[in-house]
């Protein structure tokens, strides 16, 4: 795996700049993308941009408390014949133990086609499968947020 040089977003705008380019630049169709960061860092909302730059419309809410909310999208170059594009954002945060993603069934999701959003992924280690993106948002004293991506 490759880290890049951090980014640095200094407000929300930065979010949202990074997720348009973001999607843009990669082949997300059947993507497994981790958000790594404390509370309140920011992971829900680069989720719900991501989302908005694949074409989801609507409320965007965050699945801390249903574990996983589904989306259909779309992505340029997407080479199905409705240029659909599946999207799983799932929350582990309240996972306590990783049996829990094989209890719930979670595998069929992650072995089916489409996009899957993962926070809180440490909460599912082992049992999840390898991400092809690792995305690490740090808050900083001052408010804004250093980023990595490791591909």
């Amino acid at each position: 795996m490759t880290v890049h040089s951090p980014i640095f977003w200094h407000n929300e705008s930065d979010t949202e700049a990074f997720a348009k380019v973001f999607v843009q630049q990669h082949d997300l169709c059947n993507a497994i993308i981790e958000l790594r960061g404390d509370l309140g860092a920011g992971k829900t909302t680069l989720a719900r941009h991501l989302l908005q730059a694949l074409g989801v419309d609507g409320r965007i809410k965050s699945p801390t408390y249903a574990i996983v909310e589904t989306y259909l999208g779309n992505q340029a170059g997407y080479s199905l014949a409705n240029s659909s594009l599946a999207i799983s954002h799932f929350d582990f945060y309240r996972f306590n133990d990783p049996e829990e993603w094989e209890e719930a069934g979670f595998r069929d999701i992650f072995a089916a086609p489409g996009l899957k959003l993962v926070e809180w992924a440490d909460k599912a280690h082992p049992l999840l499968p390898q991400s092809d993106f690792v995305i690490v948002i740090e808050m900083l004293v001052d408010g804004s947020r250093r980023v990595s991506v490791t591909t």
